[in-house]
C-alpha cells in the first residue's frame, strides 16, 4: 500500500469521525431519555439549544426556538395519552414568539401533570413555555427571563417610550408605525401570559405577573433567579434529577477552540481525615 492510499484512508476516516461521534451521542441521549421515562412514568421531551458542530467543516450552529421545534413538540404531545404526565427538559435562549406560544398552549391543554425542568436557563420564549407547566423544576443556580417582545433588535417597550418622550412632529413615520406594532406585541404577549396563568392565580395576580414579565420592567436578558421566581408566585422546585445533568453533558458545545473551563469531572468531597483534630 503506497503513501497516497494511506492518505486517502486517513481522509475518509477523518471525514466519517464527526458523523460517527454524532450518532453515538444521539444513541446515548435516546437511552437516557428512555431511562428517564421509565423512572418517572412520563413522556420526556428535551428541547435543548446548544451550539453543536454538525457539518464536515465543523461550523457551529446556533439554535433558537423555531417552528420546527413547535411542530415536533406538538407531535410528541399528540402521541401522549391524556393520563400520561409530560416532562419537558428546557434549555434555550428563547426564539420565535409564535413557536413558543404554540408549545405553551399545547402543554397547558394536556390533562395530566406537566413539569418543566430548567437545568441552566430558559429565557424569553423558554420562560413563556415554563409558565404553562404545573411545576417548574430549576437548578438552584438556573434562571428564567422576561418575556417582553422584541422587534428586530429593539425592545417593544422601549420603542413605545419614544412616542411618550418626544413630540409626535419630531418622530419619523417609520418609528410611529413601529411603535404601533410594538403596542400590539406588548398587549398580545400580556394576554398570552394571563391565559397561561389563569388557572393557577387570581385574575389580579395573573395580570400583575403578566405586566411584570412582559412590559419591559427589566432588560430582556435579566436573570430571574429561583428565589425571585418564587416571590413572583411561580411554582418552583429545586429537586432536579441527576439524570438531567447527565443528559445535558450529551449536548456538547462547539469544540473549535481550547475550552475556557476545565476540571476533573468526578464528585469531590473532603477526606474524613482532614476533619479530625490532631
Amino acid at each position: 500500500m503506497d503513501f497516497f492510499s494511506l492518505l486517502w484512508i486517513f481522509l475518509i476516516i477523518s471525514s466519517l469521525q464527526p458523523v460517527i461521534r454524532q450518532k453515538i451521542l444521539e444513541s446515548n441521549r435516546f437511552r437516557l431519555l428512555a431511562r428517564l421515562e421509565q423512572k418517572r412514568k412520563s413522556r420526556v421531551i428535551a428541547m435543548i439549544h446548544r451550539q453543536e458542530t454538525l457539518s464536515l467543516l465543523g461550523f457551529p450552529l446556533v439554535r433558537y426556538i423555531d417552528i420546527h421545534d413547535s411542530e415536533e413538540i406538538l407531535r410528541a404531545i399528540k402521541m401522549t395519552d391524556n393520563d400520561v404526565p409530560i416532562d419537558l427538559i428546557l434549555h434555550t435562549p428563547g426564539g420565535l414568539v409564535l413557536a413558543a406560544e404554540q408549545i405553551a398552549r399545547a402543554l397547558k391543554k394536556h390533562p395530566a401533570k406537566v413539569t418543566v425542568f430548567v437545568p441552566h436557563y430558559a429565557m424569553s420564549g423558554g420562560t413563556l413555555i415554563a409558565l404553562a407547566a404545573d411545576e417548574v423544576v430549576m437548578d438552584e443556580n438556573a434562571v428564567l427571563g422576561p418575556v417582553d417582545p422584541q422587534l428586530g433588535q429593539q425592545p417593544a417597550a422601549s420603542i413605545v417610550k419614544v412616542l411618550e418622550q418626544k413630540p409626535l412632529s419630531e418622530v419619523e413615520d417609520e418609528t410611529i408605525i413601529l411603535a404601533d406594532v410594538a403596542r400590539k406585541a406588548l398587549a398580545q404577549v400580556k394576554e398570552t401570559v394571563m391565559e397561561l396563568l389563569q388557572d393557577r392565580m387570581s385574575p389580579e395576580q395573573a395580570e400583575q405577573l403578566a405586566v411584570t414579565l412582559s412590559s419591559g420592567v427589566w432588560t430582556h436578558d435579566y436573570p430571574i433567579t429561583v428565589d425571585e421566581a418564587r416571590k413572583l408566585g411561580l411554582p418552583i422546585s429545586t429537586d432536579m434529577p441527576q439524570d438531567i445533568y447527565q443528559l445535558m453533558a450529551l449536548y456538547p458545545q462547539s469544540a473549535q477552540r481550547r475550552p475556557s473551563v476545565e476540571y476533573i469531572p468526578v464528585p469531590r468531597s473532603r477526606p474524613a481525615e482532614s476533619n479530625r483534630r490532631r
